[in-house]
């Protein structure tokens, strides 16, 4: 069962990277985190889907969860930060802390994270606090 698991996972995230639209692909990751709720990755991409679809508080509630899962992952931090201020939350300044430490630590995260914030700035134009964080992570 687990590697259909990843299977639906990978092709999820092959129809996101060729582009398909957020709203597309966001039951597949629905799916994918009600099957496999102990999985991290799942449910970064589910927050970071939200995000993309104007679903700040669906958003908070997953980023929190993919966090909890994995406190190091600097994407699920990114993405807590970004529902953080989708919400007016408090609590974003340790998150973007916790990825700087992550980006001195192990530079060679950078690039993929910057690419993800480029992503996410090409499919949702504007996007305020996407534009905060990555000014405040200088990336």
């Amino acid at each position: 069962m687990e590697s259909s698991q990843e299977n639906l996972f990978d092709q999820a995230m092959s129809r996101y990277q060729a582009g398909a639209d957020a709203e597309e692909i966001l039951p597949l990751f629905i799916r994918i985190t009600e099957s496999a709720p102990r999985q991290s990755a799942g449910w970064t991409c589910l927050a970071w889907l939200q995000l993309l679809c104007d679903q700040p508080e669906e958003a908070l509630r997953s980023a929190r969860f993919a966090v909890k899962l994995s406190p190091q992952d600097p994407q699920a931090r990114i993405n807590l930060s970004l529902a953080l201020l989708e919400n007016d939350s408090k609590g974003v300044r340790d998150h973007i802390q916790v990825v700087q430490q992550v980006l001195t630590m192990a530079p060679e995260v950078s690039d993929d994270l910057k690419g993800a914030l480029e992503d996410g700035l090409q499919r949702r134009p504007g996007w305020k606090a996407l534009q905060k964080v990555k000014t405040w992570l200088n990336l």
